[in-house]
């Protein structure tokens, strides 16, 4: 991540997200229109209900009051014909979800990051080729649908033929991850280079206070400063089409000593005062390539 540039950058950005902040926290959103969420449900509603109530997601069910996937799909205008990259797919939540969403008309790509950037050990950099490589499977698996209707992928070389072919790629609750392993612009370059020239990116992310320090939003406690992300993205060559606060959640105090991981699911420190919270608080921001 370009530190010094956001770290010039910080004080303005963060005087403006104070400013708005009331605005943020009162669950209204701001993007490309006040209408499109209706309209793209009136077209996609059917397809994403049936994908987020098929009977493979029962487990994962439970999350959905906290991680509003239809909301949030929605929003970033992820529709059922799309190609579709999930970068960091990790536990298969997502995944779950977009392989019925994605199966039939779209496609979903898992997205795994460089291993020569992400690690200097030849074993674990091994690995994540050989997650990409078995992503297709995995999510056939869970779907029931041919491995064919997926693919997988890691950021180490990028084919001729997958520049420029992607509508969309979510960065959920990752970027975080990015940031403490240095890998943030090269990653953030890399799917620029995926998408079309209209193509989006969709980020959800632990959202920390607009003044906190450095020292916590540095991505080793899990949560980052908005005003740090938009600026972020805008350097690598992004701009903001909106935010919602569909993932917010106000009764995060966003300042716990070990990080997100105090907040359920994960709940490390089983601190009894934040059992019932629901999950961290989350910003929802959708960029757009720029020419």
């Amino acid at each position: 991540m370009k530190k010094l540039i956001l770290a010039s950058a910080l004080p303005a950005l963060a005087l403006a997200a104070t400013a708005n902040a009331d605005h943020h926290r009162s669950g209204e959103q701001q993007h490309h229109g006040q209408h499109d969420e209706a309209t793209f449900m009136k077209h996609h509603g059917e397809a994403l209900s049936g994908a987020i109530n098929h009977p493979t997601r029962a487990q994962d069910r439970a999350r959905d009051q906290h991680r509003h996937p239809g909301e949030t799909l929605a929003f970033f205008h992820v529709g059922p014909h799309m190609k579709v990259g999930e970068y960091a797919p990790g536990g298969g939540w997502y995944s779950r979800l977009l392989g019925h969403y994605l199966g039939g008309e779209g496609q979903l790509v898992g997205i795994y990051a460089n291993p020569l950037t992400a690690t200097s050990d030849p074993v674990r950099q091994q690995r994540v080729r050989d997650a990409a490589a078995a992503f297709p499977a995995e999510v056939a698996g869970f779907t029931g649908l041919p491995a064919e209707k997926f693919g997988g992928m890691a950021l180490e070389t990028i084919p001729d033929e997958q520049r420029g072919t992607f509508d969309r790629i979510l960065v959920i609750r990752m970027l975080h991850n990015m940031l403490r392993s240095s890998t943030a612009d090269s990653e953030i370059k890399s799917m620029r280079e995926l998408l079309k020239d209209d193509g989006m990116i969709g980020i959800v992310q632990h959202r920390a206070k607009a003044d906190a320090p450095w020292s916590y939003v540095d991505g080793s406690k899990g949560y980052l400063r908005e005003a740090d992300v938009i600026a972020f993205m805008q350097v690598n060559g992004f701009e903001l089409v909106g935010k919602s606060e569909v993932n917010a959640n106000p009764q995060d105090s966003a300042d716990h000593p070990l990080g997100v991981w105090e907040m359920p699911p994960v709940w490390r420190t089983k601190r009894e005062e934040l059992k019932d919270l629901g999950e961290s608080d989350r910003m929802t921001l959708l960029f757009k390539k720029r020419p």
